[in-house]
């Protein structure tokens, strides 16, 4: 399983219209294919600064789910509210902290 973190800066005064438009891109991501669990988060001090963090069966899962044309639809909608390209950073967990297999 990896995790993705996905950062976007929105103009200010328009938070609530991407918060809107989010709304429909997470639903839409909830049921792409290796799609585990995520959420969106706001900064506290930086309102208009977001990161969802998502997890994802493996890279290939979010390879396709990044690349699909259901995704480039959505994200075509949100980017009059960014202020740059969005930045991701996908992680693994470490060996030494994932759970043994159950028995």
């Amino acid at each position: 399983m990896i995790r993705v973190i996905i950062e976007r800066e929105v103009a200010e005064g328009l938070e609530r219209f991407y918060e809107e438009t989010i709304v429909r891109l997470l639903g839409v991501m909830e049921s792409a294919q290796g799609y585990v669990s995520g959420e969106s988060l706001v900064e506290i001090h930086r309102p208009n600064r977001y990161q969802v963090i998502a997890s994802w069966t493996s890279e290939d899962a979010w390879q396709r789910w990044v690349n699909s044309r259901a995704r480039q639809q959505l994200l075509d909608e949100l980017r009059p509210f960014l202020m740059g390209d969005e930045k991701f950073t996908l992680l693994r967990q470490l060996s030494f902290h994932q759970q043994p297999p159950a028995v």
